[in-house]
Parts: C-alpha cells; sequence; structure tokens
C-alpha cells in the first residue's frame, strides 16, 4: 500500500521552551490580526409565510426540532431548522411537520 504523501502532525523531538512558545504565540496573534477569523453565516427564521407559521406552532407546543422531527417521521433534525429558516426541501417532509404539529397545508386562490 502506497503512503500518502502528508503523514500527519510534525511532532518535535524537544518540549517548547518559554522563549519559542512566546515567539509563536506572537506569530498567531499577528495572523489573526492579519487574518480575522470569519464568522460563519447564521440562519435566521423566516418573518412570515409557512415557515413562520410552522415555527410558532412549534414554539407554542415547546417541542424542540428533534421532537417534532421524531413525530414526523423525519430522521435528521435539521430538516425542521431548514424549514422554519425558508430553505429549500421536499413538500412531503413540510407536510409531514405540518401535520404532526396539527396544521393542514392548503392551496388557496389570492
Amino acid at each position: 500500500m502506497e503512503k500518502n504523501k502528508i503523514s500527519g502532525r510534525i511532532r518535535r523531538s524537544r518540549p517548547i521552551g518559554p522563549d519559542e512558545l512566546k515567539r509563536l504565540q506572537e506569530i498567531r496573534a499577528k495572523v489573526r490580526e492579519e487574518f480575522p477569523p470569519r464568522q460563519p453565516p447564521r440562519l435566521q427564521p423566516a418573518k412570515e409565510g409557512i415557515s413562520a407559521r410552522i415555527r410558532a406552532a412549534r414554539e407554542a407546543q415547546g417541542l424542540t426540532w428533534y421532537a417534532v422531527a421524531k413525530r414526523a417521521g423525519i430522521p435528521n433534525s435539521s430538516t425542521i431548522r431548514d424549514i422554519e429558516c425558508g430553505r429549500d426541501t421536499k413538500l412531503s417532509s413540510i407536510q409531514a411537520v405540518a401535520q404532526s404539529l396539527g396544521l393542514r397545508l392548503e392551496l388557496v386562490e389570492v
């Protein structure tokens, strides 16, 4: 079997002294200053529509995403989060979630 070119972490043969540790901390601080870590974008719950109504019904019943997913027979609780944030998902998932919360989906003319 062929070995990978990158074999893993580089290990030191001797412990790091206090001077070396201070130098490394200064380097890390300078790098963080030049390249600050990005804050990941957070999903925001929808303010209106089906997503907002599903979230309101879930919160009114005091349920978590996990509890709703379990009731609806959805294996991944992040699907509930995606629905509440207005992300694309299967209609069958939305219908199962709505039904588990005692809601009914209907098409109506506007």
